[in-house]
């Protein structure tokens, strides 16, 4: 009888020190999923609030700085999964910084007079949102380059 009482304790005590074990794991596809995750979010968010107004436009930056702490300050032990990470962490920072600038040349424009000093305003809101969506437009072709690399390496069994 005793030693089934023994069993009765010792087993659910290594069952449960297995499931904590093998929680606690790091493994790359966890560490993917939580890269993949926040990647997804801080895009989800640029296709959400595209074309948007200044006020949005604004917003929408900072919810990007957001996200781009998140990415940054993730815990990845994959040498690989590291360098994506940075990677996506520049992809985003660009992202925010473009679509601030985007957004405050747009609000310099609308709030500029009629006048030889307004038109100046305007033509130099003009060139830095000229400025602005060629840089972001090519940190969408690296955050493009970049998905598929990580979605590539994440599929990819260890």
């Amino acid at each position: 009888m005793s030693i089934l009482r023994r069993y009765a304790v010792i087993v659910p005590i290594s069952l449960s020190m297995a499931l904590l074990v093998s929680a606690c794991n790091d493994s790359k596809a966890s560490q993917c999923q939580r890269l993949i995750s926040l990647i997804n979010k801080g895009s989800d968010l640029i296709d959400k609030n595209k074309g948007q107004q200044v006020t949005t436009s604004l917003q929408l930056s900072k919810d990007l700085e957001a996200v781009t702490k998140e990415i940054k300050e993730l815990k990845l032990k994959n040498l690989k999964l590291q360098e994506f990470q940075s990677s996506f962490v520049n992809v985003f920072e660009t992202f925010s910084q473009s679509i601030a600038t985007a957004g405050k040349a747009l609000g310099s424009a609308k709030t500029a007079k009629a006048s030889v000093e307004g038109r100046a305003r305007i033509q130099k809101a003009r060139g830095d949102i000229d400025t602005a969506l060629t840089t972001a437009a090519d940190a969408a072709k690296q955050s493009d380059v970049l998905a598929s690399e990580v979605n590539k390496y994440c599929s990819e069994s260890k």
